[in-house]
């Protein structure tokens, strides 16, 4: 199948998150055609699977992508050596690596099996991953998320999302006192004043408390004056949540505060035999492996804890365009990572076959 074909046919169907079904049902007629014992489970993830036939039990090698992408669609075209549609590298094409990499490799996959997971919703709230999280104990673990054709992902920032609400009775202008919106900015600042207080003497983003005003809105009916505020928050390895609620709440002084979306940070090692493979690949490629960690989310937060076995994040594309206008893919880094990815799984089959443990699947 061609490559950039393949991935043309998935940023054509736009999929933003809770209208996946028509890209599913594509995806599904796709991988049944390269090979893949397919179905679209209960929640709308496409799950397919390499050499299911055996009748031993074989290491897994489970590949999670994402389907949805955030709203906007972009008009698809090729330009320049670059494939410009939303999901260009968030992340429909790390999922096109992904299932054509495990296609090719199918042919030599004699005791190892490979699971791709095309889940739903991962930017609303990891709906896919948490309804497969308990069905799968996979030996070794790829997330698929833009980190260029060269980059290793160890980790990423946990998230919460705070809401604030604050009304109180219309006042003239030339009134004392404070207006809510007022009162909100003052919220902000405090909150600002927090976060910029606990990240000093911090070099790396990775370790810094993150904020970042998302939506800011200011009503009345004549009477009562309202304003709402949703903030982003980035929160680093060894946070403590609980303390921040406590903290937010006192900085607030009588505003309404909701908290919302909650995701742990993860940081997976580097020492183990699924990093080792990556490595190895990148390298022959004639690359130059690079460990990066996140300052946003993934599903990797999801299932990297409930695992537990060797876990990365790896897609070609550049993590600075998501979710942006301008979003599109270089081909050619896009080709180079599925034929890292193709090394990659030999590189595992070769550690398996040497003898490392295997772990059950849960059914």
């Amino acid at each position: 199948m061609d490559e950039v074909a393949f991935l043309r046919e998935l940023l054509e169907i736009y999929s933003p998150s809770g209208r996946e079904a028509a890209l599913a049902q594509h995806l599904a007629e796709r991988m049944a055609q390269l090979g893949f014992d397919v179905h679209i489970d209960e929640v709308g993830n496409v799950i397919g699977e390499v050499a299911p036939y055996s009748h031993t039990p074989a290491p897994l090698l489970l590949f999670l992508g994402h389907i949805d992408t955030v709203p906007g669609f972009i008009p698809v075209r090729l330009e320049g050596g670059r494939l410009y549609g939303r999901g260009a590298v968030d992340a429909k094409g790390p999922l096109a690596a992904f299932i054509l990499a495990a296609a090719r490799a199918a042919p030599s996959l004699e005791g190892m099996r490979i699971v791709v997971v095309g889940a739903v919703e991962e930017e609303a709230g990891s709906r896919g991953a948490r309804h497969i999280v308990d069905r799968f104990r996979p030996d070794y673990a790829i997330v698929g998320e833009p980190g260029g054709w060269e980059g290793i992902t160890l980790g990423y920032k946990g998230s919460l999302l705070l809401s604030y609400h604050f009304s109180r009775p219309v006042k003239h202008n030339a009134a004392d006192g404070t207006s809510p919106p007022e009162e909100a900015v003052g919220f902000w600042n405090r909150l600002e004043a927090y976060a910029d207080e606990f990240n000093r003497g911090k070099a790396r983003r990775f370790e810094m408390l993150g904020l970042s005003l998302q939506e800011i809105n200011s009503s009345g009916d004549g009477f009562v004056q309202r304003v709402e505020m949703l903030i982003s928050v980035r929160t680093p390895m060894g946070f403590d949540p609980t303390a921040f609620k406590e903290k937010a709440l006192r900085l607030a002084e009588g505003a309404e505060l909701g908290f919302l979306n909650e995701e742990m940070p993860f940081r997976a090692g580097k020492n183990n035999p699924l990093v080792r493979a990556f490595l190895r690949a990148i390298r022959a490629e004639g690359g130059r492996p690079r460990f990066k960690l996140k300052t946003g989310t993934s599903d990797m937060n999801v299932v990297g804890p409930a695992w537990s076995c060797p876990i990365v994040a790896y897609g070609p594309g550049n993590s600075s365009l998501d979710h942006t206008p301008n979003e599109h893919i270089e081909v050619e880094e896009y080709l180079r990572a599925i034929e890292v990815l193709v090394q990659v799984i030999a590189n595992c089959k070769g550690q398996i076959a040497n003898g490392n443990e295997r772990r059950e699947e849960i059914r």
